[in-house]
């Protein structure tokens, strides 16, 4: 991607993989018929920063009392990681094209599998 692309909150953004119009047995499918799939899978390009959450309240006081506070939000982060091969629910995406290229906008809880390749350390 020739610019930076940022996610909200808990989504993932997906660069889904060819779709074949044949099957492993050797039958030919219509044009569509792979879009009419239920489940789909790519490759992890990126990720949003995660589920937001609040810091917790100060004890002894509520938040409407604190003068000149703000609540710092926090993220809890996604299991999904750039690089990860995922399996998604199809009708929770949205596509998306990006300096030409065809990916999928993913929310976190529509990931069914994630496959990592572990690298071992020297």
């Amino acid at each position: 991607m020739g610019r930076e692309v940022i996610l909200i909150g808990d989504k993932v953004l997906i660069k889904p993989e060819e779709e074949s119009s044949k099957t492993s047995s050797g039958l030919y499918l219509p044009h569509g018929v792979a879009e009419k799939e239920k489940v789909a899978s790519g490759t992890v390009v990126n990720t949003g920063p995660g589920y937001p959450t609040s810091e917790p309240a100060e004890v002894g006081g509520e938040p409407w009392t604190r003068t000149g506070s703000r609540t710092e939000i926090r993220y809890v982060p996604l299991q999904a990681g750039k690089g990860d091969s995922a399996v998604f629910l199809r009708r929770e995406a949205v596509e998306v094209e990006i300096d030409g290229t065809q990916y999928m906008i993913v929310p976190h809880a529509a990931i069914l599998l994630l496959i990592r390749d572990h690298i071992p350390l020297p």
